[in-house]
């Protein structure tokens, strides 16, 4: 059987890289939502704010480790399979990414061992400190990674010398045409995907009649969130649908699942694309409503599929899908928005049982519309790894194997299958347990109270001593 080494190495790099997302789309928003709690504790004084903050900066320090992990996976492949395509766009995207590790990771790590290892042993401002150093830490990574990526999709402020790219303005190559759009939009869903996780794990405690006062407090603050973000997100993500209309056309004609160039363009909600026939099958579209979400005009101007040569087309089918799996899911953020400022009125936010029910069916609902999200953005871009300059096909390594790669894939799918359910094990255990120092319900059938547990006792998981009896005199 004759393996495909190009085809192979997108597969292994879609799936090393559907893992490392998770980890940031989560870890970016938690670091956000650990410096507002330190904040809190810091200004108000309240026990509250410090117990939620050391619970959930436990459930950082895992996931910030498997994303770490996840990511140095990534990057070997650019000199393993993706040669090429290091040689040719490496003195551009090189720097890119060092500077992400240079100015953010180094950041991140440092600030990080006193928010693991500082809490008591330092003052509180510094404490606080470090969170937000913590914060922007993470921003910055993604600001590097998102300006790199941008790049592979609208390059700019490039030249073209001896079949590579060298840079002529790094504010053109930052700064690219996309990546204003793309930065904002990535990391408004980091910070809607770490809401819904704080939201389902603070209704979980809730329905469980568990740590009722620091529930409340962080399901609050995360549908607060959640009520602003929904909706500014989607406002966001029509500006980048506008700027892939100028900058990738074929995209968005793959986005919208338009084979013609019209006119007054149907917003097409439901279609079987067949890439090879060059035409729906089954559509479902609303009349003229396309041209008036991407155009802003009743009649505005589409291109369709058809005018762009076959073998420069994406593929038609899982873009289209896939980007109306991540809208449906935006809308599910919305409504759950929108329910949230009803229940929050008529103050039964926290008993509505079968809203609690609704939040911890949404917790992940955040982490699936980020992996369509990307899947949209980086299927939609072939078949090209920089957008109209460097084919997919031309970017793999000349000596690379369809054996080798498949090899190391199954060597990654093992590894990852092992290492991450553990650490995904590991998160739900700490959920399960919730915020330590918390006042939990009394036990009905308890005689009398229990001694608490000395810190080595807590740390082992042992139960509390039975108190002594003292013996007659």
């Amino acid at each position: 059987m004759d393996l495909d080494p190009v085809v192979l190495a997108r597969l292994q790099f879609a799936f090393t890289i559907s893992f490392h997302i998770l980890f940031p789309a989560f870890t970016i928003g938690l670091a956000a939502w650990i410096a507002v709690l330190e904040g809190r504790w810091l200004f108000s004084g309240k026990d509250v704010y410090h117990t939620l903050s050391e619970f959930w900066t436990k459930v950082f320090a895992v996931s910030f480790g498997m994303g770490v992990v996840s990511g140095i996976v990534m990057s070997y492949q650019f000199g393993t399979n993706w040669s090429r395509f290091s040689d040719i766009g490496g003195n551009i995207l090189g720097p890119l990414i060092n500077y992400e590790v240079v100015t953010a990771f180094f950041l991140e790590a440092t600030f990080l061992g006193i928010l693991l290892f500082g809490r008591d042993r330092v003052p509180r401002w510094v404490h606080f400190l470090a969170a937000c150093m913590v914060a922007f830490g993470t921003l910055l990574s993604a600001f590097w990674i998102l300006s790199a990526n941008s790049f592979m999709q609208t390059p700019a402020g490039y030249e073209v010398r001896d079949g590579r790219l060298f840079p002529t303005d790094w504010w053109q190559i930052v700064f690219n045409p996309s990546f204003p759009y793309r930065y904002f939009h990535m990391v408004m869903a980091c910070f809607l995907t770490t809401s819904f996780v704080v939201a389902g794990i603070s209704a979980w405690h809730l329905l469980k009649g568990r740590f009722q006062d620091h529930a409340r407090i962080a399901l609050s603050m995360a549908l607060g969130l959640i009520a602003v973000l929904a909706p500014a997100q989607i406002l966001v993500g029509d500006m980048t649908g506008l700027n892939t209309l100028e900058h990738q056309p074929a995209k968005l004609a793959a986005i919208e699942g338009h084979w013609e160039t019209h006119r007054g363009a149907p917003l097409i909600l439901f279609a079987w694309p067949d890439q090879e026939a060059e035409m729906n099958h089954f559509e479902i579209s609303v009349p003229k409503l396309g041209s008036l979400i991407l155009t802003h005009e009743w009649d505005g101007l589409i291109r369709g599929l058809k005018e762009i040569p076959p073998q420069d087309r994406p593929p038609v089918w899982p873009v289209f899908w896939s980007f109306r799996a991540m809208v449906g899911l935006g809308l599910v953020m919305l409504g759950v928005a929108a329910v949230s400022l009803w229940l929050r009125v008529r103050r039964r936010l926290y008993d509505t049982r079968w809203f609690l029910r609704l939040l911890v069916l949404t917790t992940p609902i955040g982490f699936l519309a980020v992996l369509f999200g990307w899947f949209t953005t980086e299927i939609g871009r072939q078949p090209w790894t920089v957008y109209g300059l460097l084919r997919t096909e031309q970017s793999i390594s000349p000596a690379i194997t369809g054996g080798g790669v498949l090899a190391s894939l199954i060597t990654f799918f093992i590894t990852y299958a092992i290492i991450f359910t553990a650490g995904t094990y590991y998160i739900v255990r700490l959920f399960q347990r919730g915020p330590q120092g918390a006042v939990k319900p009394a036990d009905p059938a308890a005689g009398r109270p229990k001694r608490p547990l000395s810190k080595a006792d807590e740390e082992l998981g042992r139960p509390p001593p039975r108190p002594q009896s003292r013996p007659a005199e």
